[in-house]
């Protein structure tokens, strides 16, 4: 994956920047995906991405960043997450999979992070509905239900995310097949790349690489690493409790 690559191209238009290759097969294919959005921690730290472009990059817990390096792909999870409504007289599961990944190096975290691959959709604005008889109800007798939401043009919690029509293709690859994945830039790249920058040096000139159109966009890049982010984010943790979490709400008319 090159994550310098645009991802919105606008219009309706994802830009293909990860790359499945299958040797034995000389096989080629670009598909969109999507990267870590970050955050904006207000009053400590911002490094939140826009997005078409991917500005920030880190591997510290909660960062939502994307963190670039060598990967392998490991176990896929799969697991229920509520109905949505596809007509007005008919309703799906959205059945949803998740490949792990396992890092070295700085990605050495990707388990701990939850860093993996998965389709770009969720339930939003979701309630619980009465189905006793539903394969998926709880032990009250009631199941999740929400609204869909596809967000392929988006950005994720630092996952790897796939339009749901590649995602299916993909897992379906890597189902008892693990294989590997590097995710370009990791933090030296960055590094050299913000150096050549501030010099005011050609990245050509200076054997460094970086999207134009994103580099233009973003100025310059930044790695955020978790022993300088994970204070600041224990530091906004501590200055923002979470609120106190809300039972699911039952949907009107149950």
């Amino acid at each position: 994956m090159d994550a310098t690559r645009p991802n919105d191209l606008s219009d309706g238009k994802l830009g293909r920047r990860f790359y499945v290759i299958c040797e034995r097969d000389r096989s080629f294919q670009a598909i969109s995906a999507g990267h870590g959005g970050g955050r904006d921690l207000k009053g400590i730290a911002d490094f939140a991405n826009g997005r078409r472009c991917a500005k920030n990059f880190g591997n510290a817990m909660d960062s939502r960043l994307t963190a670039g390096g060598a990967y392998v792909t490991s176990e896929t999870k799969t697991s229920f997450k509520g109905y949505y409504r596809v007509s007005a007289k008919q309703d799906a599961a959205l059945i949803r999979s998740f490949v792990q990944f396992d890092g070295e190096g700085e990605t050495a975290n990707a388990r701990e992070r939850e860093i993996g691959g998965h389709p770009a959709e969720l339930l939003r604005n979701v309630c619980l509905r009465k189905d006793p008889r539903g394969r998926y109800a709880n032990h009250d007798g009631y199941v999740p239900f929400g609204t869909l939401v596809q967000y392929a043009g988006g950005r994720s919690n630092g996952c790897t995310s796939w339009s749901p029509s590649d995602a299916g293709q993909i897992i379906a690859i890597l189902k008892d097949n693990p294989t590997t994945l590097y995710i370009y830039p990791d933090s030296a790249d960055i590094g050299a790349v913000a150096r050549a920058v501030a010099a005011g040096r050609s990245l050509s000139g200076a054997g460094q690489y970086w999207n134009a159109s994103c580099l233009k966009e973003i100025g310059s890049p930044k790695f955020w690493p978790k022993e300088t982010l994970a204070p600041m984010l224990a530091q906004y943790k501590m200055n923002h409790p979470a609120p106190v979490q809300r039972p699911t709400p039952i949907c009107k008319g149950q």
